[in-house]
């Protein structure tokens, strides 16, 4: 039986990096790690980390087509985070302008949870512990 330790990283292309990365740090709150600018793909690569935990590596490439979101596509749905209090969430999201949905209730855990996109278009959970 194969044994998986852990979720290493999740990758995503962005279309602006310079707004993706403002939005990964400043409104999500994640750490830069590192930030490499690789000139033979024109691409740049940024790990960020979550309470110290590597989670996400961000990837500028020339020209990347559009995300399909609705209708939902096969493939990855969303990112959900875990949150001590959704509605302390939902302030925190709405000042720095990335509005949420209305706040719902998880039918089979009774948990409350909310969405936002981030700058193009992945929805992103958030959900109260």
């Amino acid at each position: 039986m194969l044994r998986i330790n852990a979720v290493h990283h999740i990758a995503i292309i962005v279309s602006d990096y310079e707004e993706s990365k403002r939005f990964y740090t400043e409104v999500l709150g994640l750490a830069i790690i590192r930030e490499v600018f690789r000139a033979e793909r024109q691409s740049y690569k940024l790990d960020l980390s979550l309470n110290e935990n590597y989670v996400i590596e961000l990837f500028s490439f020339p020209n990347p087509p559009k995300r399909v979101s609705r209708p939902e596509a096969t493939g990855l749905r969303h990112l959900a985070f875990e949150v001590d209090n959704i509605e302390t969430t939902v302030d925190f999201l709405t000042s720095k302008n990335a509005i949420p949905e209305p706040v719902r209730i998880d039918e089979f855990t009774g948990k409350k949870f909310t969405f936002i996109n981030d700058p193009d278009g992945l929805p992103i959970e958030f959900y109260e512990r």
